[in-house]
């Protein structure tokens, strides 16, 4: 037998760790893992030197715009600056112009996305207007999740309609699928927001966007979650009673999940203060006691998954005068591998931690199957990093239409050289090999 393709002389960090061998890539999947001399024959092979071979990551938290904010991103921009920071699978926001809200928008959004994506790209929805939707929309459109904004009405439903929320929330788990939330509570930002709103201080924009107001969205969907036992992913905690909360209904029993961002555990308010909106998001950035607390809850376990929040947008949105007109939200499909690989390096995490969040837990809690391990019969998603290679960033440099990054002139030590998806060879030293449409959609499956 004859294989498609032969990776040689490699570092591969399988499920049992990191062994010296090479990987035979067959009909897009991996066939074998050993030592060269045990491969079978390949059409191709390419010697990789040495290098570390990881799972390809699987972001599941991506804002990957298209149709009417195309000007922002679209699939094959947002998707090669995946492929360009080593991301072999997205899992698409639903707050696009259309939203993604029901069948015939989510099938829209996968057909357009069939031909221009050249990694992989699953998707999520906002919950229907209609519950009984909810079901179609899994079933027979392939929505993994739907996504709930606490902050505002973002879908069908509004957040604050308990008795309605309380039915989708049932429906999700008729259906099997998760629903992420993003928690932030709707009546606290608008009080906050009338006392503090008439401000164009970057300060009271915090004060708005508060602990308190992600602290009591949490309990508020932790509690529902008990009444339904709805599986809530909760997305870009930032605080730590956030995720003390979250802590306590994990040991209750609860199954609750939850994710956070690299710039949550990078970058205190501090620095947002003082390079400005260019380093703003929902919600920002906070003080190093909860940054502490967000590096502890890593290590114990109970954050589950590390994702981008890739949300871009243009210069010029990011320069409004007002703080309350900027558009929140920054690149990070480029910056996210290089940054934690640069921790490992600096002594602040290790890699079979680096691999569960980004890799094996987001294909367990996302039901994505036969990939987010490098193994025999997995699918062929896998990127090649350089450990040791330091350079700066620099958004200009971006695949992503959002050129500007708050860790533009930062110095990281890692960099991903080789993208492969599906055992195809994407992206090769910074440079995208692949065609539009060369990507799969990856759809729910029971």
């Amino acid at each position: 037998m004859t294989v498609d393709l032969a990776l040689k002389n490699a570092k591969v960090y399988t499920p049992y760790g990191v062994v010296e061998a090479g990987l035979a890539i067959d009909n897009e999947r991996i066939v074998k893992i050993a030592k060269h001399v045990n491969l079978p024959p390949a059409s191709k092979e390419i010697d990789l030197k040495d290098r570390l071979v990881l799972p390809g990551l699987i972001d599941v938290h991506v804002h990957l715009r298209d149709q009417e904010l195309a000007y922002k991103e679209d699939f094959f921009s947002g998707t090669a600056a995946a492929a360009n920071g080593g991301v072999t699978l997205t899992i698409d926001m639903p707050n696009n112009k259309p939203l993604t809200m029901g069948l015939e928008s989510l099938k829209e959004r996968m057909r357009i996305a069939e031909e221009k994506a050249i990694v992989n790209v699953a998707f999520y929805s906002a919950f229907p207007g209609e519950i009984e939707e909810i079901h179609r929309i899994v079933k027979m459109g392939g929505a993994i999740a739907f996504k709930l904004f606490m902050s505002q009405q973002i879908g069908g439903i509004n957040p604050e309609d308990e008795e309605k929320l309380t039915k989708a929330l049932k429906e999700a788990v008729k259906v099997g699928v998760p629903v992420a939330v993003h928690a932030e509570d709707a009546k606290l930002l608008r009080e906050k927001k009338m006392k503090y709103g008439e401000s164009e201080d970057l300060e009271d924009y915090l004060k708005v966007h508060s602990l308190e107001a992600e602290a009591e969205a949490v309990k508020h969907i932790l509690q529902l979650s008990r009444v339904t036992g709805t599986h809530v992913h909760f997305c870009h905690i930032s605080s730590s009673e956030g995720i003390e909360a979250i802590s306590a209904a994990k040991k209750s029993g609860l199954p609750v999940t939850c994710e956070v961002t690299p710039h949550h555990l990078l970058i205190p308010s501090q620095y947002l203060k003082r390079v400005g909106a260019v380093a703003l998001a929902d919600p920002p950035a906070r003080s190093q006691r909860d940054i502490d607390g967000l590096w502890k809850s890593l290590f114990d376990g109970v954050v589950d998954v590390l994702a981008s929040d890739h949300a871009p947008h243009t210069v010029e949105e990011k320069r409004e005068k007002s703080i309350w007109r900027v558009k929140t939200g920054i690149p990070g499909l480029e910056t996210m591998l290089p940054l934690l690989l640069t921790q490992i390096n600096d002594g602040h995490l290790d890699l079979p931690t680096l691999t569960k969040v980004t890799s094996s837990n987001p294909s367990r809690i996302f039901s994505i199957r036969g990939r987010g391990e490098l193994k025999e019969e997995n699918y062929a998603d896998l990127v090649v990093v350089e450990t040791k290679r330091e350079y700066k960033i620099d958004s200009s440099r971006f695949y992503s239409k959002a050129k500007y990054s708050p860790f533009d002139g930062w110095k990281v030590r890692g960099k991903p050289v080789k993208t492969f998806v599906n055992g195809h060879l994407v992206m090769d030293e910074g440079e995208i090999l692949a065609k539009p449409g060369s990507g799969g959609i990856v759809k729910w499956s029971s």
